[in-house]
């Protein structure tokens, strides 16, 4: 097998790489990594682990789901010690007028004032729900003197218990009296008020805080204590004693052995992952290392999707889930063909398989995500239905996280892990306008970008059509049969597609200068009829000039201004040059009959030219026939490779081949044979005379 060439200029490769290779060795982790795998239910198959360290036992999601839910169920009502009541109370009754009872004052003040100690709410009761109703240890806080106290709801009484409570007191010491008489007609009743007044406000505010009250570990294992021995099946809770001991291990311990072995452990894993970059796009498309914007943003997303990595990682890492590390493909897709997103998608997740925790489920998840969004998103790729997109990724995603969770690989919240998956899924279709931020930034064109300027409606080809119908229909001709013969060799449809709708536009500054625009003008002088062949030379030479002015006026991207300025390369205007000498022109001043643009370098503008030339020139065949045709095909591109107008392309000789045969394929398409219609006879009259 033959294997692809480099660019002569080594270090337009190497540089880049190599800085990469530092970033990478700079901002990976310092911390060791706890490098022992296990599952519950399954033997400890590495040597009897002992504590280096005393660390808590961290309680499982699981037990602190209960927790909550536990605390949640019972709200805790908070009341405020109303001071004024009583003591307007006890005023009131010491100024009461009791007659003749006026011995049962002191009586009456003493049990008031114990009532109110115990505290009186409405006749509603303590504001209790329905579980803590039944609760018989069932509390309440109560806010006095600036400090709060805790009841149990059983003490307190109602206002109706109060009134009730009040006079059994009377009555047990006012022997020989009518106590409910006595206090009914002094009004003494009246005095009995609520001084628990219910606080919704801070019962509100402190119920939902209690969650961060909540503990989140439980016991506690010291150095030197056995956590788990070889061969020992590791239980639930040998897996939770061990699942705390790894978050304390990566998050205190440091590397503990030699510093330079550490940093060459590092420097070697930073190099490994550049040179498999350097690898991949080596094997999918060499091509891309002549293109330096191209390499450079390649080298961007895999440092910005591993940066991510580190630092969810380090910081936030129970969101890792919601991060959207399926734009790594859309990143990608929106630049380049499957050949090279694919791999590349597989090498730019590593980090998240090396340094995450759970990085095989991570990195497993996230890769089904992103193929199933490469292929998705070639259909669902405008406005609203990108939303689609997400919604298939986020269910592939979903099935491959439960798929793990079925074998006991995953044991955290399922809710919050589908929950964080739909909204990376969500945040994928967010984080997708940062291609046009990409494209500037890199100076590329992205898909999304060549679809918009292959719409036929936007207003410089409007323009086009209005202006030069004839030129508009040939460029449309063109971007048919170029589409046909770069899906042949693999290069880009929409590219090149893209360059044919506007190779011409230069035309419709002089639009009558070109034959096919004849028609606009019926019945009139022909442009060129009073011109030398210089002067019409001159005229046509120039719709390349015009089509740059207006490709800067419009803002067409560079690659599209490639096109203009290559699709005639270096030729000769070969009509009128060919009347010029046969007219007895000088030939050694012709100069005034070749474009001054460039020769095309790639495979699109290849396409391009060739296309472009076979499309006008068909239109002048008077012979149809497949023979006819095929050696049309073979002349004119024999013509374009004897001038030497692909010699800087990079199209190959196969490739060439497989060109010519698709593009006689096609044109015999075009001109097909068509059956002649006879004239139907028709009878005039009884007579029968055939007309």
């Amino acid at each position: 097998m033959k294997l692809p060439r480099l660019p002569k200029n080594y270090l337009r490769i190497i540089l880049p790489l190599f800085a990469l290779f530092l970033i990478l060795l700079f901002i990976f982790p310092r911390n060791a990594k706890f490098s022992y795998d296990y599952r519950k239910g399954s033997p400890w198959n590495h040597e009897t682990l002992i504590a280096q360290f005393d660390f808590p036992i961290l309680k499982s999601d699981e037990q602190l789901r209960e927790e909550r839910s536990a605390n949640r169920s019972v709200e805790v009502p908070y009341y405020v010690y109303k001071e004024d009541v009583v003591t307007n109370s006890r005023k009131a009754a010491d100024e009461a007028g009791l007659g003749d009872y006026s011995w049962l004052r002191p009586i009456i003040v003493s049990s008031m004032l114990d009532i109110y100690s115990s505290g009186v709410v409405s006749d509603e009761g303590v504001k209790l729900d329905s579980r803590a109703k039944k609760d018989p240890d069932a509390v309440l806080y109560i806010h006095k003197d600036k400090r709060v106290t805790k009841k149990p709801a059983s003490e307190v009484l109602k206002e109706s218990d109060a009134k009730a409570r009040l006079l059994d007191d009377v009555a047990k010491k006012a022997k020989g009296a009518n106590a409910d008489s006595v206090l009914n007609a002094c009004g003494i009743y009246n005095l009995i008020s609520p001084n628990l007044e219910y606080d919704a406000k801070t019962t509100e505010l402190v119920n939902s805080q209690r969650d961060s009250q909540i503990s989140p570990t439980q016991g506690f294992v010291s150095a030197g204590q056995l956590i788990v021995s070889k061969g020992e099946i590791v239980t639930a809770e040998v897996a939770q004693i061990l699942d705390s001991y790894k978050v304390e291990y990566e998050a205190s311990m440091g590397y503990g052995g030699p510093k330079v072995l550490f940093w060459l452990g590092n420097a070697l894993i930073a190099a490994l992952l550049a040179f498999l970059i350097f690898l991949t796009l080596y094997f999918s498309n060499n091509n891309i290392f002549k293109e330096r914007n191209k390499f450079y943003y390649v080298l961007f997303v895999f440092l910005l999707i591993t940066i991510v990595t580190l630092i969810i990682n380090k910081f936030a890492p129970r969101f890792v889930y919601m991060v959207p590390f399926t734009l790594t493909a859309l990143f990608l897709e929106a630049f380049f063909k499957n050949k090279l997103i694919i791999p590349q998608c597989f090498i730019s997740l590593l980090p998240l398989l090396i340094f995450a925790n759970n990085g095989i489920v991570l990195y497993v998840i996230f890769i089904a995500g992103s193929l199933v969004a490469i292929y998705t998103f070639r259909f669902f790729n405008h406005s609203w239905m990108q939303f689609i997109s997400a919604l298939i990724v986020f269910c592939t995603m979903a099935l491959t996280y439960f798929g793990f969770r079925m074998i006991d690989m995953v044991n955290d919240n399922p809710y919050q892990s589908i929950l964080f998956l739909f909204v990376s899924s969500m945040l994928s279709v967010a984080g997708y306008p940062l291609v046009y931020l990409f494209e500037r930034m890199f100076n590329l064109v992205s898909n999304s970008r060549l679809r918009e300027l292959c719409d036929t409606n936007n207003p410089l080809l409007r323009q086009l059509e209005h202006l030069a119908p004839g030129t508009f229909q040939h460029s449309l001709q063109v971007m048919n049969m170029s589409d046909a013969a770069a899906r042949a060799i693999d290069a880009n449809p929409l590219l090149v597609s893209a360059g044919a709708l506007y190779h011409d536009i230069g035309k419709m500054k002089n639009p009558l200068c070109f034959i096919e625009n004849a028609s606009m003008n019926p019945g009139g002088a022909h442009y060129h009829d009073n011109l030398t062949p210089k002067e019409s030379a001159k005229a046509i030479i120039k719709h390349v000039d015009d089509g740059l002015e207006l490709a800067d006026k419009y803002k067409l991207p560079e690659v599209i201004k490639e096109f203009i300025r290559t699709h005639h390369g270096t030729s000769a205007t070969a009509y009128f040059y060919n009347k010029y000498l046969n007219e007895g022109g000088d030939p050694s001043d012709v100069a005034d009959f070749f474009y001054h643009g460039e020769k095309p370098y790639t495979k699109e503008q290849t396409i391009l030219m060739i296309c472009d030339t076979l499309e006008a020139a068909s239109r002048t065949l008077k012979d149809n026939s497949q023979e006819a045709l095929s050696q049309f095909v073979e002349r004119m591109v024999a013509m374009k490779v004897d001038a030497g107008q692909l010699d800087n392309s990079l199209i190959s000789i196969r490739q060439l081949c497989t060109l010519k045969q698709v593009l006689k394929d096609y044109l015999r398409q075009i001109f097909h044979e068509r059956i002649e219609y006879p004239n139907r006879k028709t009878s005039i009259g009884r007579l029968g005379i055939n007309v």
